[in-house]
């Protein structure tokens, strides 16, 4: 996403915030102040209902298009062509959420994939789970973890600093979004079928939580 596209979505955001009349007990808890952080809705378990809750707890929050295709549905009416768009967000540093959306508009496609991943948005653990770094540091995923979504399914590995992510371009810009910055990346089936690989991306991602590392015991 260009410079100008980040500058129009964060004022689109913003005008957002600003007419939300939330809707829902925790809409309030978080526009009365009550709850102040991401880390505290997690905690409580509620689900999140509005996209704006996000946007109010996360204000550097990041949005990549990841693919848009037009899809075809037959009816009584005929032939019915709409678009259907899969977003990424992320803040580089921990959260990444995946929506898909679909309109007649590629435009209104987007905007609800955006509104979607949003409220599907999850917290990445990180950590270096590389036996041949060891450094400690947050620059990776603490253990290898392994994603299917349809015909699809990608293995995440944790990588030594400074390997960069060795993967492909949808890959880099989903785990990018989650902050994660070296790791080797493997694949199976139907990769070119983009929304299935992203999603699967996204499922290992949403595993990484699934098992309590020696760092937590500490904690």
């Amino acid at each position: 996403m260009s410079q100008r596209d980040r500058s129009r979505d964060a004022e689109r955001r913003q005008s957002s915030l600003d007419a939300w009349v939330p809707k829902t007990r925790l809409g309030k808890l978080v526009q009365e102040g009550k709850i102040t952080t991401i880390e505290e809705v997690f905690l409580s378990g509620i689900k999140i209902s509005e996209s704006q809750i996000v946007d109010s707890l996360i204000p550097d929050l990041q949005e990549e298009v990841i693919n848009v295709n037009l899809v075809q549905k037959q009816t009584d009416a005929g032939e019915k062509s709409r678009f259907k768009a899969i977003v990424a967000v992320g803040n580089r540093d921990g959260y990444i959420g995946l929506g898909q959306g679909k309109a007649s508009q590629v435009r209104n496609a987007i905007e609800k994939a955006a509104v979607n991943a949003r409220l599907n948005i999850v917290p990445v653990k990180r950590g270096c789970g590389s036996w041949e770094c060891g450094c400690g540091k947050p620059h990776s995923i603490p253990f290898q973890v392994e994603g299917k979504c349809g015909g699809v399914r990608a293995v995440i590995i944790p990588g030594p600093r400074g390997l960069g992510l060795v993967s492909s371009e949808v890959a880099k810009v989903i785990l990018g979004l989650a902050g994660v910055k070296d790791l080797w990346m493997r694949s199976y089936g139907s990769t070119r079928t983009v929304p299935s690989y992203a999603c699967a991306i996204f499922d290992g991602l949403k595993k990484t939580y699934n098992l309590i590392t020696t760092t937590d015991w500490v904690k």
